[in-house]
């Protein structure tokens, strides 16, 4: 489990293709590996990995076909910047929301504007995605935890800070980025919950969800 709060930008330094899975390694830059052992979990641009090798100056982790079919690493080649943030431990700040490592699927920057010292981005989410986004919710966008402040449709905007825009690969965003979306969890598990006793029942034996929620009285 993360917090959306990046601790380091890291770069792809290799790539291994092993049938339709690869291997990567990572420059951590500056994210304290001193606490990390074999098998623990990094953030990777929103993609939770296990950390299969330790280096002098980064980690290895494996990405599945899986993986590379429902994120950006489908694009992923030697010098790739990766958002980087440990799992939390049970100690920590809890500063951004609950971000469970899993994505949900590929957004595409389709606006960047300067906003005084701040930056306005749009981004347009896959269309399937939409019912899940609200204006003043959160979202994640390449492993960062983010508030979305106005929707459009499938696309939603976030006007970020400077120091956040530093911190992140989002400093080299511009149109046509491909960046890895993970909606609200508990979005996700109220659309589950409101199917009650048909969410035991196959997807071909019900009408879908959206129908549901709109008999419940939930939609317009």
């Amino acid at each position: 489990m993360f917090t959306g709060i990046i601790a380091a930008v890291g770069k792809v330094t290799a790539i291994k293709h092993n049938a339709k899975d690869i291997t990567i390694s990572v420059d951590s830059g500056s994210l304290d590996l001193s606490d990390v052992k074999l098998g623990d979990s990094i953030s990777n641009n929103g993609v939770c990995l296990t950390v299969t090798k330790l280096n002098n100056n980064g980690f290895d982790a494996d990405l599945s076909h899986e993986t590379l079919k429902r994120s950006g690493f489908s694009q992923i080649k030697s010098g790739f910047l990766l958002n980087l943030e440990k799992a939390m431990q049970m100690n920590d700040r809890f500063g951004g929301h609950i971000v469970s490592g899993h994505v949900d699927g590929v957004g595409e920057v389709t606006s960047v504007n300067p906003l005084g010292n701040a930056v306005e981005y749009w981004i347009k989410a896959p269309a399937q995605l939409a019912k899940y986004i609200a204006e003043k919710g959160s979202i994640t966008v390449d492993g960062v935890s983010l508030t979305t402040n106005e929707i459009d449709g499938a696309a939603f905007k976030l006007t970020i800070i400077p120091h956040t825009i530093s911190q992140t690969t989002m400093v080299n965003y511009k149109v046509g980025t491909q960046v890895n979306l993970e909606v609200d969890l508990i979005a996700r598990y109220l659309e589950r919950l409101m199917l009650g006793e048909k969410a035991a029942e196959s997807h071909n034996d019900h009408k879908s969800t959206m129908d549901l929620l709109a008999r419940s009285g939930f939609l317009g």
